[in-house]
């Protein structure tokens, strides 16, 4: 019974948490032509909110978000393709407005880091495990220096 109560509470927390992002979109930005309409979510997905910053421009409720969203369909009605609105953006805002920013000169650490960081730490650990390897092992004892270690042992 309580298993039963708790699931319909799951069931419908998460109804409500899938309606929230459709809040963030307002009916009156919605464009008439269906084809664009697409275009339009596609792109402000692509998009981050610079107030909310790891929200895209699609989820967010932030003015900001709401006038980038109006911006991306105006271009879109001006006939501009998704890249020249992305470029637009982008001319404005930098290239942190992109949610997955794009590969250039300027973006290398940030695409090569990881790979990077990858590399030296599994060199890391071959030098240090072959290192560990190396290491000589000491002489075995003596039976005198056995029978003293005993000897010391013994004593209370």
């Amino acid at each position: 019974m309580l298993r039963r109560c708790l699931g319909q509470i799951a069931l419908v927390l998460g109804l409500l948490l899938t309606v929230l992002p459709a809040a963030a979109f307002n009916p009156d930005e919605v464009l008439s032509d269906p084809a664009l309409e697409a275009r339009a979510r596609a792109l402000t997905v692509q998009l981050r909110c610079m107030v909310c910053q790891n929200q895209s421009i699609d989820d967010s409720n932030a003015e900001l978000a709401r006038d980038l969203r109006v911006l991306v369909r105006e271009r879109l009605t001006q006939g501009d393709s998704d890249e020249a609105v992305i470029d637009y953006v982008v001319s404005r805002y930098g290239e942190f407005v992109l949610l997955k920013p794009r590969f250039s000169m300027r973006t290398l650490a940030l695409w090569g880091a990881p790979v990077a960081l990858i590399l030296i730490g599994a060199a890391a650990v071959f030098v240090f495990a072959r290192r560990r390897v190396a290491l000589p092992e000491g002489k075995a004892l003596t039976p005198d220096e056995e029978a003293r270690i005993r000897d010391l042992l013994e004593k209370p």
